[in-house]
């Protein structure tokens, strides 16, 4: 197995040797550490001092000099810009094409670095993982909290390149400028943005969207679905082969699937509480059929995240036709009358979601160039599904029969979904492609050292040491040979998956803990608002089955606009963990205006509050499921217990509760029903502020 140091001495720049992260100098010193804590001579406490002052002094360095550099390249460009000013006066063709290629020497020493600023934030993150293994102790946490927002700290001048921004828009303008427009009146900023841009520029943007995540509406949006790609660029045969493993046709029956199962869950959510009444139950028994589908999804999910890891298309086709089974059993328990048919139909519905194998084919199968496109798709997807589910159910208010089937608005959304379905099938089994999972075998086989760079280039999978190493040490040697074989950067070790709940729990750090519990939250706010919707507003203002179907609808057609402001915007102005306490707080306040404090409850204080209610959850969803997607181990990327999967289930489990939580409350009398179902989303949701506060300088 090639050791990442002696490929990282190839790459890393000579004459800035001595400027990079020690990281050899600093194993050695854990190494130490550890012996000196199991002979006594130091406690825990020095330990922890003396690391602490030499990682500083490390980070000290390196972001010292890179001040020095973009100095350097600041007044290069200065240099540069007097002379365009003199071109601009009396322009000169040659003297035109050698500025340009002035520019462009000085953006290639801008990327070189941003490459240097990349391999020493990863070596940072990486000695620190080290520290942690090697005396379990949440070193991570304390180190980055203590100094993320102290005055004197310089961790993030290198985590956020500060600077390198203006050097980068200098350049770029320059550069841009003098492209194909000498002689023309005209400024870059009355060009449309995507003109022709110099390659220069290209190799820059790449470069700076490695060191620092997008926040871009798609990156915004495809992070919602927890798809977590390579980041470093694809060799031409990787390409080739993922080519071969991608199938558009297959890619769209997976949305459809993925639209088609959120419109399934929601299009009863405006009768549900109808359909229990003419069974003989209780209206509130609504939240036992709504929530039955997501308690069989809870188990569902987790064997279709198994069986993705030998198909697709298998999964695929049980889903649709245990959907279409659902569906009809739901529809027949009207003319059966039988609650528990009813029931059965909703577990059945849930026990087909194949959304894991939906995220999961994306994932797999889909070419990283366009794999946002694809994720951003899939969240997409299931909005829209959201949002047509209630409006399908304001649709279909017929009433009429067939042989002794009745048709009306509780049982159409069950025979118009189990058509749906048996549509779909027919078309999966006509277009999906099964992708050539030999394909796998043969990648890993022929590019295993392709493989190992790109893992290399994950945040939490990649080593950078700058080791000073002498080649005719031996001592270097049995150094490389231990870090290969004893620590968690080994290629291999970092790329096993998790194949357990209990090794993806291990995996989860406070950050990702808290964003689960977050993740709980939203969704059973969420789920609260939303399935006892029809039983509060007919129970208050007699609302009909139309005027909740419109209802919902427009809440959910908010998602996509939302996400959109959020992304495009709010998030360029923001930084994450700013707009995840305030829209938490939001949250809140939305919560506590929806209780019933007086004796009249009016259709305002209703709606206001389910807007502010609904809307700060989706940009709460939106911006916990992009820091999840952050702070999250690369290991939760593969696998059957992946990062979607553990997202899944906590959102889930959250419908399952909120769910039992209507019915359970249902006993005290429908008057009670709203303050006693809104009182536990305010305990959690306070929970999720305060556990947010005590990590809140741990997320990056």
């Amino acid at each position: 197995m090639v050791n990442f140091g002696k490929r990282l001495m190839a790459d890393q720049i000579p004459e800035w040797k001595g400027y990079y992260i020690n990281y050899k100098l600093m194993k050695k010193k854990v190494k130490q550490y550890g012996q000196q804590l199991q002979l006594g001579e130091k406690d825990r406490r020095r330990v922890l001092k003396d690391f602490s002052k030499m990682l500083d002094d490390q980070i000290e360095k390196i972001v010292l000099f890179l001040l020095e550099q973009q100095g350097m390249l600041a007044s290069r460009i200065e240099k540069l810009g007097k002379q365009r000013a003199i071109l601009a006066e009396q322009p000169d063709i040659s003297a035109i094409a050698e500025l340009r290629e002035a520019y462009r020497e000085v953006g290639l020493d801008l990327i070189k670095l941003l490459k240097f600023v990349d391999l020493n934030a990863t070596g940072i993150r990486k000695i620190l993982k080290k520290f942690d293994k090697r005396f379990g102790y949440r070193f991570t946490d304390y180190y980055v909290t203590s100094r993320s927002n102290h005055p004197y700290s310089q961790l993030q001048q290198v985590f956020k390149h500060v600077g390198v921004g203006a050097v980068v828009g200098a350049l770029s303008r320059n550069l841009a400028d003098l492209q194909e427009r000498q002689g023309s009146y005209l400024s870059i900023y009355d060009q449309p943005s995507n003109a022709l841009k110099d390659p220069i520029i290209d190799m820059i943007n790449s470069s700076v969207d490695k060191l620092t995540r997008s926040t871009n509406f798609l990156r915004f949006l495809g992070q919602h679905a927890l798809i977590v790609g390579e980041e470093s660029p694809s060799t031409a045969e990787e390409e080739e082969i993922e080519d071969q493993k991608y199938h558009f046709m297959s890619l769209m029956l997976n949305l459809v699937n993925t639209f088609l199962y959120m419109v399934n869950t929601y299009i009863i959510v405006p009768t549900a509480d109808d359909y229990s009444v003419s069974l003989g139950a209780a209206s509130t028994v609504c939240g036992v059929v709504i929530g039955s589908m997501a308690v069989a999804q809870i188990f569902s999910s987790v064997y279709f995240s198994a069986w993705s890891n030998k198909s697709y298309f298998r999964p695929l086709v049980f889903s649709s036709i245990v959907l279409f089974l659902g569906n009809v059993c739901y529809a027949m328990a009207y003319d059966m009358k039988s609650l528990t048919v009813l029931i059965v139909g909703r577990l059945l519905c849930g026990m087909g979601s194949a959304r894991a194998v939906n995220r999961r084919y994306i994932s797999d199968c889909v070419p990283a160039r366009i794999r946002m496109q694809a994720s951003a798709g899939f969240v997409s997807a299931s909005a829209l599904g959201m949002a047509c589910g209630p409006a399908l159910a304001g649709l279909l208010q017929w009433n009429f029969k067939i042989y002794m089937v009745t048709f009306n608005q509780s049982t159409l959304p069950g025979w118009v979904m189990a058509v749906a379905w048996l549509l779909y099938l027919v078309w999966l089994s006509i277009s999906f492609k099964e992708p050539n999972r030999a394909t796998d075998v043969i990648d890993t086989q022929q590019n295993s050292a392709s493989v190992q760079r790109a893992d290399i280039e994950q945040l939490e999978n990649g080593l950078a040491q700058p080791l000073l190493r002498d080649s005719g040490s031996k001592q270097d040697e049995d150094d490389d040979d231990e870090e290969a074989d004893d620590s968690e950067e080994g290629a291999h070790d970092s790329r096993k998956p998790a194949t357990s709940i209990g090794s993806a729990y291990r995996l989860l750090t406070p950050s990702v803990k808290v964003q689960l519990l977050i993740y709980f939250m939203l969704k059973y706010a969420m789920e609260i608002l939303l399935s006892e919707s029809s039983v509060i507003t007919n129970h208050y203002f007699n609302w009909n089955t139309s005027a909740v179907a419109i209802f919902l609808a427009i809440l959910g057609l908010t998602v996509l606009p939302v996400n959109a402001v959020v992304g495009t915007y709010i998030s360029n102005m923001f930084e994450d963990r700013q707009l995840l306490m305030v829209s938490q707080i939001a949250l809140l306040v939305g919560i506590i205006f929806s209780f019933k404090i007086t004796s009249t409850y009016s259709v305002v204080q209703y709606v206001a509050s389910a807007l502010i209610t609904f809307v700060s959850a989706e940009v709460l969803e939106g911006v916990n499921l992009s820091l999840l997607s952050s702070v999250m181990s690369s290991r939760l990327s593969r696998g059957t217990y992946n990062g979607g999967l553990l997202s899944t289930e906590a959102g889930t489990l959250a419908r399952v509760v909120a769910d039992g939580t209507i019915t359970a409350a249902g006993y005290l009398g429908i008057g009670k029903l709203l303050n006693v179902t809104l009182l536990p989303s305010l305990v959690i949701c306070a929970t999720s502020i305060a556990s947010t506060f005590l990590t809140y300088n741990s997320l990056f």
